[in-house]
């Protein structure tokens, strides 16, 4: 049976944010706690109870915040997903604001021809330029000086040195290069999403919410533990090779991984993935 939550006269709550908040705190659960539980960024649910969808993105990522905000705290998720697509906050799409592409205004008549007019004087002007232009004699080439022994001596030096692949040791700025059994991974978001990654020792080498269009680079000792909020949106390469994480993506866009030394990546324990 679906549960209704109330207020401390008794009447029924009917915003999805008041629900929540209500099902957490009768609970005796802090904000901090629930998102330690569902590795979610506080904001992200100080924005669900405050029913301040438009921080949270597109449609399909607040329906997936709030479904496991609703499991987390007892609510029914299916209920409170009718009162989100039914309430004036819900995120869609202006479909009435498609830019249109202006009519281009013809050239009148009379601007077209004073157009022919200077085009053809700016060609009357050039034939007369060339053919009152004096030609000019023919000077003597004269042969290039020979290089200096010390010249010769440096190119031929230059030219023997190997060359250096522009990708040597290119390391984004702020980065160490890995150190021996360490492994370096590259993230790349398409759209906002949580990320915390750990090494195998337990170090937490990153965390927190990044914005999308933002690259981050780091190394560690594999395997890495990793826990991404929207996994879609997430690009990994690991020592420059794509990590594959197809069937490893929750339904609600979250992934706990494991990515060995080899790049391939595995399903993680939430715990374990969260780097304790």
């Amino acid at each position: 049976m679906t549960s209704v939550a109330s207020d401390a006269g008794g009447n029924p709550l009917c915003g999805t944010g008041a629900r929540l908040r209500a099902a957490r705190e009768s609970r005796g659960l802090t904000l901090l706690q629930v998102a330690e539980k569902l590795h979610v960024d506080p904001r992200v649910l100080e924005a669900l109870e405050a029913e301040d969808f438009a921080a949270l993105g597109a449609d399909v990522y607040v329906r997936g915040h709030l479904r496991r905000y609703a499991e987390a705290v007892g609510e029914s998720p299916t209920a409170l997903q009718e009162l989100y697509a039914g309430s004036a906050h819900a995120v869609r799409p202006d479909l009435t604001r498609i830019p249109r592409g202006e009519a281009q205004p013809r050239p009148s008549r009379l601007l077209l021809t004073a157009l022919l007019s200077v085009l053809c004087v700016s060609i009357v002007g050039l034939l007369w330029w060339l053919l009152t232009l004096p030609a000019e004699k023919g000077q003597p080439l004269t042969a290039a000086p020979a290089p200096s022994a010390e010249v010769a001596a440096a190119d031929a030096a230059a030219a023997a040195e190997p060359t250096r692949s522009a990708t040597d040791g290119a390391l984004p700025a702020g980065l160490r290069a890995p150190g021996p059994g360490e492994a370096r991974l590259d993230l790349r978001f398409a759209a906002l999403s949580w990320v915390e990654i750990s090494d195998a020792g337990g170090r937490r080498l990153l965390s927190g919410l990044i914005d999308g269009g933002s690259e981050r680079a780091l190394s560690g000792t594999p395997p890495l533990r990793v826990v991404l909020g929207n996994a879609p949106a997430v690009a990994l390469r690991l020592n420059g090779q794509p990590v594959t994480i197809a069937g490893l993506v929750h339904r609600d866009g979250s992934a706990h991984l494991s990515i060995d030394a080899s790049g391939r990546a595995s399903a993680a324990a939430p715990r374990l993935a969260h780097g304790d």
